[in-house]
């Protein structure tokens, strides 16, 4: 059976080892000076080992400038394996390098920007569409902080409070004409990549569209007035109203329904809209909702239904927020229960805190909704059962403007329900929009 290469190596050196010694001896035993030459037999072995420490620190020290040295016994297996480690990293630094010229190659070519953070968020790359839609230049913007050369408060905004779900939308600093969208996510524990799509096509079609739906919708206000009038007076005269009652009554109907529907439409384009600026105050929540407990039984009489309600309200949880887009948000929710909840039926409202943030819950007993509605209960227009919606005098915008009036504050809407047993709607606030009643808010009270 053949040797091993190392197995050979170790055969070499016991060899060159036993031979250096064993001459070393017999120089000795003829001179008669065995200890003087055993010692230098140990001398010459060890130099040996520092010769070849110090070719292997030379190579390792400057590759390029020198060849591998070559020897033989252990050191030869040594050098034979640095070799070998050599050109096995040779090939991977090659192959990295070409994978990493690969990916610079698609992200120069990307549409989008594409700009490499640090951890301070100092620019360390980016390519070509960079220079036009953020106006960055090479090389005097490289270690540069990118919120020095894009000075937008809402941006900075953003990268504080990072969130890799969320996006930004603002005009290009280098083209007023150019509307960019702007994502930013982590990568490699401490960088970021930061990413800027060309959007302005889109923003044109969402403006022209909210331009629409605006001015459609206003423009109806006038018709529907002109209509609701005559049928008032044709109402208030008794020939008209005994002949006509159930045309006169439906007809109504219809128009008190478009007027909701273009109420809803108007605050819809009113919170789409890009300058839209929500101007935050201390809320008292549980007021908010004890009013608007009082509309829902009032509604719930009108409809002539007998709910049984529940209210757990912390009267000392404020929120920071706008108080008329939060009062159209919740009573949408509670209005939604009062329709949809049979006659008999528990509807509990709820505003509690945690550690984790504020929470507006509206509990109903009603038939419930299947799994495959809820993803898209947000939708304009979308309904489950479109003529039991119609017939309740629901527009199908109420949960959009729900939607809407949360994403300004921060906050979520969850939604469980199973058919047959009721559903859940939560609105979600962040802590960061939670307040309490100061001492001097509470001795106003008291005075008042």
């Amino acid at each position: 059976m053949l040797l091993e290469v190392s197995d050979y190596r170790w055969y070499q050196e016991f060899w060159f080892v036993l031979v250096l010694f064993v001459v070393g001896q017999v120089l000795g035993w003829f001179t008669g000076l065995w200890l003087t030459f055993l010692v230098l037999t140990f001398v010459l072995y060890i130099g040996w080992h520092l010769y070849n420490l110090y070719r292997l620190n030379l190579w390792l020290a400057y590759p390029k400038k020198n060849n591998l040295p070559e020897a033989m016994g252990l050191w030869g297996e040594i050098f034979d394996r640095c070799y070998r480690l050599h050109q096995r990293n040779r090939k991977r630094k090659r192959k990295l390098s070409n994978m990493l010229k690969r990916v610079r190659r698609f992200t120069a070519a990307m549409p989008d920007a594409s700009v490499i953070l640090n951890a301070n968020q100092e620019i360390e790359w980016f390519n070509k569409a960079s220079r036009k839609l953020l106006g960055f230049r090479s090389p005097q913007d490289l270690g540069q902080a990118i919120g020095n050369l894009i000075r937008y408060p809402s941006f900075q905004t953003f990268l504080n409070q990072l969130n890799e779900k969320e996006s930004l939308k603002f005009v290009s600093p280098a083209n007023n004409n150019i509307m960019l969208r702007i994502n930013v996510v982590p990568y490699a524990g401490n960088h970021y990549l930061l990413l800027a799509r060309d959007v302005t096509q889109l923003h044109r079609l969402e403006q022209v569209r909210r331009d629409f739906v605006a001015n459609v919708s206003h423009e109806l206000r006038t018709p529907l007035t002109v209509i609701a009038g005559f049928l008032e007076t044709m109402s208030d005269d008794e020939e008209y109203a005994s002949q006509w009652e159930r045309p006169l009554l439906l007809m109504n109907q219809q128009v008190a329904r478009m007027r909701n529907i273009v109420e809803d439409l108007l605050l819809l384009s009113r919170l789409e809209g890009e300058n839209h600026e929500l101007s935050t105050e201390p809320v008292v929540v549980a007021e908010l909702v004890q009013e608007i407990y009082q509309e829902a039984l009032a509604l719930s009489e009108e409809q002539g239904l007998r709910h049984q309600f529940n209210l757990e309200l912390d009267h000392d949880l404020l929120l920071m927020g706008h108080a008329e887009e939060l009062r159209s948000a919740f009573s949408n929710l509670v209005f939604n229960a009062v329709r949809y909840t049979p006659s008999g039926g528990q509807i509990r409202l709820r505003w509690y805190c945690d550690e984790y943030g504020a929470y507006f819950t509206v509990i109903d007993s009603g038939e419930g909704i299947a799994p495959e509605h809820i993803p898209r209960l947000t939708e304009r227009f979308y309904r489950v059962d479109v003529g039991r919606s119609r017939s309740q005098g629901g527009t199908g915008l109420g949960l959009a403007i729900v939607k809407h009036v949360l994403n300004h504050h921060g906050a979520q809407l969850h939604i469980e329900s199973t058919v047959g047993e009721g559903s859940v709607f939560c609105c979600d606030f962040p802590v960061r929009m939670i307040t309490q009643l100061s001492e001097d808010d509470f001795e106003n009270e008291l005075d008042f």
